[in-house]
């Protein structure tokens, strides 16, 4: 009886320490983890000393807003250059030796063409991951930049002016838009490259790496809205409405097997896989985008 009770003694302490241990984890979870609005500052703002380092030779890594070894070790040789303390912590004099890259800090002033510096970085940062990227992560606020902005304030419901002021500032700080419909995945090849950054641009969809010629399915039920070659990168492609402001892209495509107009089904075989455009080998890139904004395919599937 006593060995009974004593093992039951040791269970429920055992008990207890998980307990006590998972409170612990969940408070450091509940005080490390900032809100979204921060994060995304955050991030937008480790891109900006990313894009600067780059212009200087010291980052050659993907433009990510991830604050990585590469990006401590390119902030310390700057500051080694420049006769700072080399802590890799971007501060005030750091940022000032890196001259009109190190400011003005996210949101101090109105961005307009041409602007240039570490807040048109954040910015053009920004708006890749809520779905209007604008090509190269550079620093300046160029035509593209420029047409990227007005879409995204079009998309939400923004003044559509092409400046960047408060309000615009206040709208990229949230959640980036995600799918509301769910989807079945538009081929059974494996996903070589994902949605997100990479290297100083923006990728905008999944890329499954199929052989020529494997089949592409719908991956939801639509209507066809574009099949044909467009120019421009995205090569043989067919376009898919579906409902609640939803559209499905699929590029690269060797042959197209739907025509404009032509309703379908989730799964129906729509064309093959191939590489025309710009490509550099077979592969179908699939995006999907809510009201023209593209959106992280794996938040659909």
């Amino acid at each position: 009886m006593r060995r009974v009770g004593n093992a039951s003694a040791l269970a429920e302490l055992h008990h207890l320490a998980n307990v006590r241990r998972l409170a612990a984890l969940v408070l450091v979870t509940i005080v490390a983890w900032p809100s979204a609005a921060d994060a995304g500052q955050r991030r937008a703002g480790v891109a900006a000393l990313q894009v600067a380092l780059r212009a200087h030779n010291l980052y050659g890594g993907t433009i990510d807003g991830i604050r990585g070894p590469g990006t401590r070790a390119g902030v310390m040789e700057f500051q080694r250059r420049k006769g700072l303390l080399a802590d890799g912590v971007a501060g005030p004099r750091t940022r000032r030796a890196l001259g009109r890259r190190g400011g003005p800090s996210i949101g101090k002033r109105i961005i307009a063409a041409p602007a240039r510096g570490w807040d048109v970085a954040a910015l053009q940062f920004a708006l890749a991951w809520r779905g209007f990227p604008s090509g190269p992560f550079d620093g300046g606020f160029g035509e593209r930049s420029r047409a990227a902005l007005i879409r995204y304030q079009q998309w939400a419901g923004l003044t559509a002016d092409g400046v960047a002021g408060p309000a615009t500032w206040r709208s990229v700080r949230r959640s980036a838009p995600r799918s509301n419909l769910r989807f079945a995945r538009p081929s059974a090849a494996p996903i070589g490259d994902y949605f997100g950054p990479r290297g100083n641009s923006f990728h905008t969809g999944l890329d499954f790496t199929g052989g020529y010629n494997a089949p592409v399915r719908a991956a939801g039920r639509g209507c066809v809205t574009t099949a044909s070659y467009v120019p421009g990168g995205y090569g043989r492609l067919v376009v898919i409405a579906h409902r609640a402001g939803m559209t499905s892209w699929y590029a690269h495509l060797n042959r197209i097997l739907v025509r404009p107009g032509q309703c379908v089904r989730a799964g129906r075989r729509i064309g093959l896989i191939g590489s025309s455009g710009r490509s550099s080998g077979p592969h179908l890139h699939f995006e999907l985008r809510l009201r023209d904004a593209v959106v992280n395919p794996l938040s659909g599937l």
